[in-house]
């Protein structure tokens, strides 16, 4: 196999906050990348121009598209896989299991070995499953491997109809230098959540658990970072349980911001739950930085953050939509800084040790370079 090898990287969005862990492949994997984006196909190439180059054949997409609704359209399919091959791509990697479904078609055409890289709702949110299934199955059957961050998401991808000799489970990681080892020793009953305010993450179950923590507790204090269509819902839920001066609602910040924030408090709280329409996490990046800092963990046993988190070790793990277990772990917690400082510990000597992003870095690297491998 040449070195480097040639690795073209397709993902949804042009660049999107929260999805640092799709930035730290792109930063970290070897070989030369190009990367692609626009949507569940990607629209631009790596210079933020037209796949499809010829006026006429961009209109005959978007009739295709918009008026007749098709979802594969064979002016784009080509486009892409002109693009691999002009580019002399040797191995594709799909951020998301939609836009490896739809573009396994090009990658076929093209010759060039696929990976398909799942993160969350793409393997458990049903309509998304039930949309692209059809499609999920020609790309599961051409895909050369298939990557899933928790041991729940590689059970999901079996039922859905992925090879389980394909599925290579890779969490993600995080990095240590940038979220190092606080000391939570003189910190206050002070908490912590990050996450987008949406139905799978539930923040209206952390600020009703931190209501009972502050009936025991009154000078304890949450912060939560975060936006979404739940935002609304939990500020007034704020403000009906009387805790406006002991909640702190920041919006989005900066990942350096949210390290500062860490450095003021004791526990990491979130409330993951699988959402009516069965969406899931993956496992969450924000609990691995939380982790990987020192601070205890309070959260429920979903996904990815029953191999993140060891419950009663490094933090404790209630099931999913109990508030009043959330409540008596987060106020042990809270009486015990002791506690505190030793799963915090704990945390970070767990994550350091299975989550190091050079190490899963390493193992995605791997597992792009077998495919390329395989096909020679």
């Amino acid at each position: 196999m040449k070195e480097p090898y040639n690795l073209c990287i397709v993902k949804p969005n042009k660049s999107a906050f929260s999805e640092t862990f799709i930035q730290a492949q792109i930063d970290r994997l070897k070989g030369n990348k190009k990367v692609l984006y626009g949507g569940d196909f990607p629209l631009y190439d790596d210079q933020g121009k037209f796949l499809i180059r010829s006026k006429l054949w961009l209109l005959v997409y978007l009739i295709q598209k918009r008026l007749f609704k098709k979802r594969e359209i064979g002016v784009r399919t080509r486009a892409l896989a002109d693009y691999l091959k002009k580019n002399d791509i040797d191995v594709v990697l799909a951020e998301y299991g939609m836009v490896g479904a739809m573009i396994a078609s090009a990658c076929k055409m093209a010759g060039v070995p696929l990976v398909i890289h799942f993160h969350g709702a793409d393997a458990h949110h049903r309509p998304t499953i039930a949309k692209y299934q059809q499609l999920y199955h020609k790309a599961f059957d051409y895909a050369s491997a298939i990557v899933a961050v928790s041991n729940d998401m590689v059970q999901s991808l079996k039922k859905i109809g992925a090879p389980a000799a394909k599925i290579h489970l890779n969490p993600y990681g995080v990095d240590g230098e940038k979220f190092p080892l606080i000391d939570i020793s003189n910190s206050g009953p002070y908490f912590l959540s990050v996450g987008r305010f949406v139905e799978k993450k539930s923040p209206q179950s952390v600020i009703r658990a931190f209501k009972k923590v502050n009936e025991d507790f009154p000078e304890a204090h949450l912060w939560m970072v975060g936006d979404g269509p739940l935002f609304d819902e939990a500020k007034q839920l704020i403000t009906e349980l009387s805790l406006t001066g002991n909640v702190t609602l920041t919006g989005v910040m900066t990942a350096t911001e949210i390290r500062k924030l860490m450095e003021k408090v004791r526990c990491f709280v979130q409330h993951s739950v699988t959402a009516a329409d069965g969406d899931m996490e993956g496992t969450p990046n924000t609990i691995l930085e939380a982790a990987s800092s020192g601070l205890a963990i309070v959260s429920t046993a979903h996904a990815g953050i029953k191999e993140a988190v060891l419950d009663g070790i490094a933090g404790f793990l209630v099931p999913e939509h109990n508030i009043d277990e959330m409540a008596a772990k987060m106020l042990s917690i809270a009486g015990d800084v002791k506690l505190a400082a030793k799963m915090g510990l704990a945390a970070h000597d767990h994550i350091v040790q299975n989550y190091d992003i050079n190490k899963r870095i390493a193992l995605l690297d791997g597992i792009i370079q077998s495919s390329i491998s395989n096909k020679n």
